[in-house]
């Protein structure tokens, strides 16, 4: 995987997100996007409206991955699991993460969070995620990833990777991702540092997807903490 940790640093500091783009080739792209329909690669489906969560639907991977799920989830680990110790030391958190992502699995097994979090999303005409954060128990990754498997203006339009930053005693500041088929996106689960006047302080993220207009949307998730 041939990714420029320190720029992917650097945006997720300055930023609160950073662009991969083109990490996944556009058939490895439409082999995950037809996986949606096939029933015995997941443990459990979601209908967001259901649940308040917007329109649209979800499905949990069950273990074993898939094979490139897998790959993706463990290259990526070790690269950002160095970047979340370096958020928590500013912070102030002791909680320091293994460079080996089966080795920060087991803490999740061992306090009963066993179920795997990779997703995929499908979005059609209408469809949308209201702003939330990824949180499934007690131990928490602070970085998580997404990957278009759509094309913008082909398969789609609109629905938009949205992000928000609730800043203590300020509005709320929003960015908007713009991403092509393959690219992905990291961004934090729940909160980030960030440099103030006095010191470094912690701010809250929420993230979701914009209404799609038309077409159909589909993106892989991939958290690194397992749910409980």
């Amino acid at each position: 995987m041939n990714v420029d940790w320190p720029r992917v640093e650097d945006e997720l500091n300055a930023f609160g997100c950073a662009r991969l783009p083109g990490l996944l080739a556009a058939g490895d792209c439409a082999l995950l996007a037809a996986a949606y329909d096939d029933a015995d690669l997941f443990r459990s489906r979601i209908v967001m409206a259901r649940h308040g969560f917007g329109r649209g639907e979800y499905q949990y991977f069950r273990y074993p991955l898939p094979d490139l799920v897998q790959v993706l989830r463990t290259a990526m680990y070790g690269p950002l699991a160095t970047i979340a110790n370096r958020w928590h030391a500013a912070l102030g958190i002791d909680e320091r993460y293994p460079p080996r992502h089966a080795d920060y699995l087991a803490r999740c097994h061992a306090a009963a969070q066993v179920r795997p979090t990779p997703l995929l999303l499908r979005y059609g005409e209408g469809d949308y995620n209201c702003l939330h954060q990824d949180l499934y128990g007690e131990h928490v990754f602070p970085l998580q990833a997404a990957f278009l498997l759509s094309r913008p203006g082909t398969d789609f339009t609109g629905g938009e990777f949205v992000l928000t930053e609730q800043r203590p005693r300020m509005q709320s500041r929003a960015e908007v991702v713009p991403l092509a088929q393959g690219d992905c996106v990291i961004f934090p689960v729940h909160h980030r540092p960030v440099n103030g006047t006095r010191g470094v302080y912690r701010v809250n993220m929420r993230h979701g997807v914009s209404r799609l207009r038309e077409g159909q949307r589909h993106t892989l998730g991939i958290i690194f903490h397992d749910a409980a």
